[in-house]
Formats: structure tokens, C-alpha cells, sequence
């Protein structure tokens, strides 16, 4: 048995002597049990309604880089609120008509912005964020030949949130969302929605082929997207999937990982319920200090069951790199190109 990551209160009991209410049961209905976890997660994470057109406002078009075609847009994801976003494009696929590529947005950790998965240091200390952890994610993905979007985050970069003196960037709109009756993670997730209606609107895009991966807090919002927006066709979390009892819960995290509630009904690996039999990539470090192992392999061990009891044993796959809190390019990649061929 693994040593305890934390010291013993009386809420670490309290955990380590309950059930969760709607934990996987592969001998129950597994239909019910879907339904009845879809309904409790949208109503924890606080989802907001979808009430905006999803037609994108193009910015810029560029194309100087000789890798790549970028257009910058935004998008409407709640009245009068806009997201801004890049997709990469591989050359001559711009409005040369024809040309629907696979799709994959990609979503930066905490971090100064969505720049750092365009591979784009614009801050001190980005470049050794970027260099340091294979997080400049698009620029991977569009030199694989997939059209590659990323969108800032709420909390992060262009949509900083941060007020000074009220703790880090995610402080301020994690407790505003929480006095709406919602989370920052569902807002996040509702935005990665409105997301893909935008994308609709681009032929280049093929949406039956159309990703979603991020490391860190990228991951957690992959994971929980892929959960409520079943468009969400592969779904790769990086450093952010393990059991809430070894990571979320006793160890240090921002406040925007919390879903209020949650850990009553249902740890991490049964909400892949709401994502099977869609292919999910796990992705892990054995050193990771925030997301344990040992929670990894225990919540993963749940993510087999319940792909094996859909009869989709082979859409899943946990990836363990040897590092830290990362992301591992050279061994995520050919799993997701694996994952994509089966679509």
C-alpha cells in the first residue's frame, strides 16, 4: 500500500470511509448509470446555457511562416463576452477548398496565455515553460498535419483575472463563478463548446475527426469537456487525471481545479462513463508531484472497466512518461494518430 500523500484530519476519515454515491458498477445498467452521472456533473460544474451565435469574427489572417497559415478569431461565448483564438493551418490549405483536416484544440496549462502552446514567449520565464515540457502544443500538432486551435482560457492570458492583492489569476473568477452557482472549470468547459460551434463554420475543419487535449490545467478542462460535449471525438487529459484522494483533495492546487460536491458522488476515473466508448488517451508523469501515480493507476484501473464493459477495450490508453509535471510529445502523439485511424 502506497504511504498517505497527506496527514490525517477528520475530513481525510471521512474519505477514506465513504462511498462514492455514483461510483462505476459494471454488474449495474450501465445506460442509468450514464444518465445519472451526466445529470449530477452538469448540475456540480454549473455549465452556462448556450445562448450565442457561433458564427467566428476573423482578425488577421497570416502567412509568413513557412510551417503554417494562422488565423486569429474570436468567438461569442456568453452575450457580449469573446474569446480570442489562433488556428494553425498546414500550407496551402487555407481557402484552397476541398481540404478537411483533423481537427485538435489545444489547451495550455496555468500559464501567461495561450501564446505558450503557439510556442510564442512573450513574458519572462516563457520560453523555459515552453522548451521545459513539450507544451507548445499547436506547433506539434499542425507539423502532424492536423489543423491546430488554441483558445485562451478564462483566467489565463488575454482573459487574465487576476485583481491585485485577491491571490492568482484563477482566484477572482473561480469565487465570482462560484457566487453564480457555477465553477470556473464548467465555464471553461462551456467556452471549449462554444468553441467547437465556431469551428463548424471553417471547412478546413473536419468535425468528425475533430480532438481535444491540454496539460495540467489543460488537462483537467480536456478531461471534464470531453465528459459534457460529446463533439469531443478523442479526448487526451496530460497531467491532471488521477484520483481526486491523491491529488485534488490533500494536496496543494489552484482553486480552480475544485468542482464543489463532487468527491460525494464520484471519483475521476468514473466520469470516463460520460466518455466511453470515445477514445481517451490518459497521459501521466511517474514524477508528478501534484497528480500522484499511485492515484493515476487506481483511477485508471476504473477507466478499463468501463471502456471494457462498453466493448471498447482498445480506446483507451495510459501513456507514463518518466518525468514530472509535463507533457510527453514523442510518446503522446503516435497513440492519439493510432486512436485517430479508428474514427
Amino acid at each position: 500500500m502506497a504511504e498517505r500523500p497527506y496527514v490525517l484530519t477528520p475530513h481525510f476519515n471521512i474519505v477514506e470511509s465513504a462511498t462514492r454515491q455514483y461510483a462505476f458498477d459494471p454488474a449495474g445498467d450501465i445506460a442509468a448509470q450514464k444518465t445519472r452521472m451526466t445529470e449530477k456533473l452538469f448540475d456540480l460544474l454549473g455549465v452556462p446555457e448556450k445562448r450565442t451565435s457561433p458564427e467566428p469574427r476573423i482578425e488577421y489572417v497570416c502567412e509568413d511562416d513557412p510551417r503554417f497559415d494562422e488565423i486569429r478569431f474570436r468567438f461569442e461565448s456568453e452575450p457580449n463576452y469573446f474569446i480570442p483564438a489562433h488556428m494553425l493551418l498546414p500550407k496551402g490549405v487555407w481557402k484552397a477548398g476541398g481540404a478537411k483536416l483533423p481537427t485538435v484544440i489545444c489547451l495550455q496549462g496555468h500559464s501567461t496565455g495561450m501564446h505558450i502552446s503557439l510556442g510564442r514567449a512573450k513574458y519572462e520565464g516563457d520560453e523555459k515553460t515552453i522548451s521545459g515540457g513539450d507544451r507548445d502544443f499547436c506547433i506539434q500538432a499542425v507539423a502532424l498535419g492536423y489543423a491546430a486551435v488554441c483558445m485562451e482560457q478564462r483566467g489565463f492570458g488575454e482573459l487574465d483575472g487576476k485583481i491585485p492583492g485577491l491571490g492568482g489569476r484563477c482566484y477572482s473568477p473561480s469565487v465570482q463563478a462560484m457566487m453564480l452557482g457555477r465553477t470556473l472549470i464548467g465555464e471553461r468547459a462551456s467556452d471549449v463548446s462554444r468553441l467547437i460551434d465556431a469551428l463548424s463554420c471553417f471547412d478546413e475543419c473536419d468535425m468528425d475527426r475533430l480532438g481535444l487535449m491540454g496539460n495540467s490545467g489543460g488537462g483537467t478542462a480536456t478531461y471534464y469537456t470531453a465528459c459534457v460535449e460529446p463533439r469531443v471525438k478523442i479526448a487526451m487529459p496530460s497531467c491532471a487525471f488521477c484520483s481526486y484522494n491523491y491529488s485534488i483533495f490533500p494536496l496543494r492546487h489552484c482553486i480552480c481545479n475544485f468542482v464543489p460536491g463532487s468527491f460525494k458522488y464520484f471519483d475521476m476515473g468514473d466520469l470516463a462513463l460520460m466518455i466511453a466508448p470515445r477514445p481517451l488517451i490518459v497521459v501521466c508523469g511517474r514524477l508528478d508531484h501534484g497528480f500522484l501515480f499511485e492515484g493515476v493507476k487506481q483511477e485508471y484501473a476504473t477507466v478499463e472497466k468501463i471502456y471494457e464493459s462498453v466493448g471498447a477495450s482498445d480506446a483507451c490508453e495510459l501513456v507514463v512518461g518518466e518525468e514530472g509535471h509535463r507533457f510527453y510529445a514523442a510518446q503522446s502523439w503516435p497513440v492519439y494518430a493510432k486512436m485517430l485511424a479508428k474514427l
